[in-house]
This record gives structure tokens, C-alpha cells and sequence, in this order.
């Protein structure tokens, strides 16, 4: 088997691991063990199995793989249930001391909310008034400006309907 593993080879490779293996080695790299166990935790080694070994050392490697897996979830299983068995304990404190700052910002939103409604209420009828004021200006001026528009369009279609043969 080659010792050398080029940036070609990893085509298939996402765009990190490519940038990765470029950045840290260039455009090839004489793998070694110490090499491999140095960057063990930099590199997708299970898609460099499936994309780089052939068809036998991949099923050897699986083979190999599948105990190694098997002792770390045994080993990493009592750690995952001391960190979710804490992990409960924090967020019932968290959601303990959580409550009463809810209780008092819901308080004073409506509080708050109260308030703004009492003092933007009068500026909402102030608008309104104004406003009525200037649709009734708007409305006085555009009324004539239609009225003759209407006109022309009568006008203008009777005109052209008299005219047709």
C-alpha cells in the first residue's frame, strides 16, 4: 500500500477536510503512525477508509473498528449519564431562579403596555382628527379633476363609437 496520501485523492472530501489537509501538509503527505495519531482528531479517518482503502483492508477495518467502538460507548455510557443526570439538576435550578424574573417581567409588561396604550391613545386621535381633516381637503380638490376626467372619457368614447363605419 502507498505511504502517500495526495490532495487528489481527496476529492470526494468535504471542503474543510480538503482546506485542512492542504493547509497542514500542502498537496501530499508520507503518512505514518505518528502522523495518523497526531492529527487523529483533525481527519475523517472513517471516510478515508471508505474512499481510500480497497475492498478488503476497508471490511478489515470495519472488522477492527467495530471492538474499539464497542469499548468507547461502554466506557463514554456511565460519563453520559453523570452529565445528563447533572445537567437536569442545573436546569431545574436554573428554571427555579428563572421563574420569579418571568413573574416580574410579565408583571411589568402589562404595566407597561397599560401605560403606553393610556398615553398613545390620545396621539391616535390627534392623527385621526388630522388626518379626516386632510381627506376632506384631498377629497373637496380631487372631486372636480374626476368629474372632468369622466367627462373626457365620455367624450372621448363617444367620439370614437360615432366614428366607427
Amino acid at each position: 500500500m502507498p505511504s502517500i496520501i495526495t490532495l487528489a485523492q481527496l476529492n470526494g472530501a468535504c471542503k474543510d477536510q480538503r482546506d485542512l489537509f492542504k493547509q497542514t501538509f500542502g498537496k501530499q503527505v508520507h503518512l505514518t503512525l505518528d502522523l495518523a495519531e497526531k492529527h487523529a482528531a483533525d481527519f475523517d479517518f472513517d471516510w478515508a477508509s471508505q474512499n481510500l482503502l480497497p475492498s478488503p483492508l476497508l471490511a478489515e477495518y470495519r472488522r477492527q473498528r467495530a471492538p474499539l467502538l464497542a469499548e468507547y460507548r461502554r466506557q463514554q455510557a456511565p460519563l453520559l449519564a453523570e452529565y445528563e443526570r447533572q445537567r437536569v439538576l442545573l436546569l431545574a435550578e436554573y428554571e427555579r431562579q428563572q421563574a420569579p424574573l418571568w413573574d416580574e417581567y410579565e408583571r411589568q409588561r402589562v404595566l407597561l403596555w397599560a401605560e403606553y396604550e393610556r398615553q398613545e391613545a390620545p396621539l391616535w386621535a390627534e392623527y385621526a382628527r388630522q388626518r379626516a381633516s386632510l381627506l376632506a381637503e384631498y377629497e373637496r380638490q380631487r372631486a372636480p379633476l374626476w368629474a372632468g376626467y369622466q367627462r373626457q372619457k365620455a367624450r372621448l368614447f363617444t367620439t370614437l363609437y360615432l366614428s366607427a363605419p
